[in-house]
Order: structure tokens, then C-alpha cells, then sequence
């Protein structure tokens, strides 16, 4: 099939394959788990710190406090973590997974950039970074070097999830920072 493409189609071809598989995992987590990327990564990232401020929560997975806040709203609201007041500075929170939060990180699959990075340490040296050069180029091609985009494999479409149980239907936004839509962005509003 591919072979009677010409090789910009090819590249397209792959590049959406791509963003389809990051899109095809966004929606699985959100159906089946009723979380997002953003909201699993802040999660495993708790249960491996225990009790944890936000903005040192936010800063492990390269998102912004205000992003932070928004995915721990809807992970508090599902009873998946709890914020508490520091005791040493009433100004600061700190988070942790519930029970139920981390009973969530036991069914759920890792998260779509855990499987890229296996197979991508696998690499030797040189084909790391020719990779990662070629993907700068395609990022400029495109026009994207200056669009924020956190480590996060996650797509930037709006999906609505299945309510969990006993809780209110919501949008979930994946990745959309001041309305760009990136593979992996830094939402700066929600999580």
C-alpha cells in the first residue's frame, strides 16, 4: 500500500499513524479509566513520592502549576487524591493518591511514552539523535518550534468520557495550550 505513495505522502501517512495511536490510547485511558495522560502521569508520579506539593508534583512532570491545579481538581473530585494543607506553610498544598487512586494505577496501562521510551533506550546512540533531529525538522517544517509542549504523549482533541460512577458527565481535554493544538502539549487550562 504504501509503495504506491509518493514519499511526502508517506511521511504524512506516518505522521498521522502516529498522532492516531496517541489519540487511539488518550480515548482508552478516558473510556475505560475515565482519566486522561496528564491525569495518570500525575498519579504514578504521586504514588512513587507519597505526600507531594503541587508545584514540586509539577515541575516532575513538566506541567505548569495552573495545568497542575485543573488536573488534580478532577482527580480530587473522583476521590483519587487528596489535598491537604502543609503543615509548615499553610500557603502550600500537598497531594497524595487515595486508595482508590492508587487502586486506578494498578488496572490502568502505562502511559503511551513508558512503551515509546523502552523501545526507544533500545537504540544505540546515533540512531537516538537522528531521530530526535529529524523530528525537530519535521517540528520547524511545520511551523512548531515555539508551541510548549511537555514529555506527555497525549493528544490535543476535547473527548467527553463515560461518567464513572456516582459522579457528572465532563469534557476531558488532552494537551491544549492557549487553544494550539499539539501532540503533547502543555495545557495551561485543563488536564
Amino acid at each position: 500500500m504504501d509503495r504506491n505513495l509518493t514519499a511526502d505522502d508517506r511521511v504524512i501517512s506516518a505522521l498521522r499513524r502516529i498522532v492516531r495511536a496517541i489519540d487511539l490510547h488518550s480515548r482508552h485511558l478516558a473510556e475505560r479509566f475515565g482519566v486522561t495522560g496528564p491525569q495518570l502521569i500525575a498519579l504514578q508520579e504521586m504514588a512513587r513520592l507519597g505526600q507531594v506539593p503541587v508545584g514540586v508534583l509539577a515541575r516532575n512532570v513538566h506541567l505548569s502549576h495552573p495545568t497542575m491545579t485543573g488536573i488534580l481538581d478532577r482527580l480530587e473530585k473522583r476521590g483519587l487524591v487528596l489535598r491537604t494543607r502543609d503543615t509548615q506553610d499553610r500557603r502550600r498544598m500537598t497531594v497524595t493518591p487515595t486508595a482508590e487512586g492508587l487502586e486506578l494505577l494498578d488496572d490502568a496501562p502505562s502511559p503511551l511514552q513508558d512503551r515509546f521510551l523502552s523501545e526507544f533506550c533500545k537504540l544505540r546512540e546515533w540512531e537516538q539523535t537522528q531521530i530526535l533531529a529529524t523530528l525537530q525538522r519535521i517540528a520547524a517544517m511545520m511551523d512548531a518550534t515555539e508551541l510548549d509542549a511537555a514529555p506527555l504523549l497525549t493528544t490535543g482533541a476535547t473527548v467527553t468520557t463515560p461518567a464513572p460512577p456516582n459522579s457528572v458527565e465532563r469534557p476531558q481535554e488532552h494537551g491544549t495550550a492557549a487553544g494550539r493544538q499539539t501532540v503533547g502539549a502543555n495545557d495551561e487550562s485543563k488536564g
